[in-house]
């Protein structure tokens, strides 16, 4: 496992990165000074991952090991795993991919997990499976499993096509009774609190099941499985958002039940928020408090704890959502993506090449540190300035 560790620390580590942070985070080149998040990049899971992925190439150098979907949200970091030999498994793979498998196959399961009937037929195939998935993310299919038990429907704040999602959804349903409903923001929260309140007529519960169509579970039927409710989550929302669903789905169970707010039997909800997600918000709350000029965001445009650090900055900050060093194409030019438009686009004038700037930087926790340093390096580069670290 040494040698392991070795191989991924000459893949991912960062010594500026690390004297950075022994600094309290700042460093100051020239008339540019670079603040750093307290926390950024790589949480525990990932690196977990990531070991794990290394170690099964090492342990089978000579079997074939395929990796469901994507390890982490990164694509320089599954790059590089694909450059350890290790195939490519669709995500959600058809029955032809599975039936191509051998007995002697490894198949490594993402941090984020994979549906249970998928992770089933590759058993059933007699491959060995190496399970990289989080332990937070467990922590949810532990609570929505409970929920399957105890006929209490799982409302999962969420995107419903997201991987990780899709695993706590299989898992919401339990040996087959159980119900799960997927709602992405607010207002899809105030669609379902709308009918626990209110209920609705032929139409109204048929323009719900459209709305909710591959939001939820086979059979959802709004006037039966909206009476007990337990709120989860993907592990990789912004709390605060998770929090108002939790309290927005309790209210209107209350004010159907004509319970006090605290007193809500039929429903149920349990914090289940990654730590390293949240460590990695409250940072970077605590960044903005600093005076910046602008903030970068490293990391997978399809990650979706990154892309919530991305939310957070463009409220009060220019924040500019990068992939790596290579969209900071000039100092005019750079290619960030548009949270909006949910595509990479070309912002200009974005970097001044003389005079004082404060620059913030955060990652999400699927990215290395040495995508940070290149970020900086390039940053330094585009100002006519070298650090001497």
């Amino acid at each position: 496992m040494e040698r392991v560790q070795a191989q991924v620390e000459g893949h991912y580590r960062s010594e500026l990165v690390e004297e950075i942070r022994a600094r309290g985070g700042l460093l100051t080149v020239g008339e540019t000074t670079f603040r750093l998040a307290k926390q950024f990049g790589f949480c525990y899971g990932v690196e977990r991952a990531i070991d794990l992925a290394y170690a099964a190439r090492k342990v089978f150098p000579d079997q074939r090991i395929f990796l469901l979907g994507e390890i982490i949200h990164n694509p320089d970091v599954n790059a590089q795993i694909a450059a350890l030999g290790i195939r490519h498994l669709a995500a959600h793979p058809s029955e032809a991919d599975i039936d191509a498998l051998s007995p002697e196959d490894i198949v490594i399961v993402p941090a984020f997990g994979a549906e249970a009937p998928i992770v089933a037929a590759v058993k059933a195939h007699g491959c060995q499976i190496v399970d990289t998935t989080c332990g937070d993310v467990m922590s949810v299919w532990k609570r929505v499993r409970q929920n399957a038990r105890e006929q209490v429907t799982s409302i999962i704040h969420g995107k419903a096509q997201h991987e990780e999602t899709r695993a706590t959804a299989s898992r919401a349903l339990g040996e087959g009774g159980g119900h799960y409903l997927v709602v992405l923001d607010l207002a899809e929260t105030d669609l379902v609190c709308d009918y626990i309140r209110h209920g609705g007529d032929a139409e109204k519960r048929a323009a719900f099941l459209r709305h909710f169509e591959h939001a939820c579970s086979p059979g959802f039927d709004p006037d039966v499985h909206l009476r007990q409710v337990g709120v989860a989550n993907q592990t990789t929302m912004l709390r605060s958002e998770t929090e108002e669903v939790q309290r927005r789905v309790r209210a209107a169970i209350a004010d159907r039940d004509r319970e006090l707010p605290g007193d809500t039997k039929n429903f149920r909800f349990f914090d289940t928020i990654c730590g390293a997600t949240q460590e990695r918000q409250d940072a970077l709350f605590d960044l903005l408090r600093a005076p910046l000029d602008l903030l970068l965001v490293v990391g997978g445009y399809n990650s979706s704890n990154t892309t919530h650090l991305a939310e957070i900055g463009e409220k009060t900050t220019p924040t500019y959502f990068v992939r790596n060093a290579d969209c900071l194409r000039s100092a005019d030019e750079i290619a960030r993506f548009d949270l909006h438009a949910k595509e990479e686009v070309a912002a200009r004038g974005w970097l001044p090449t003389t005079g004082p700037i404060r620059i913030g930087l955060t990652a999400g926790a699927s990215c290395p540190n040495n995508l940070i340093e290149d970020v900086i390096h390039r940053i330094l580069e585009l100002r006519g300035e070298t650090v001497a670290i």
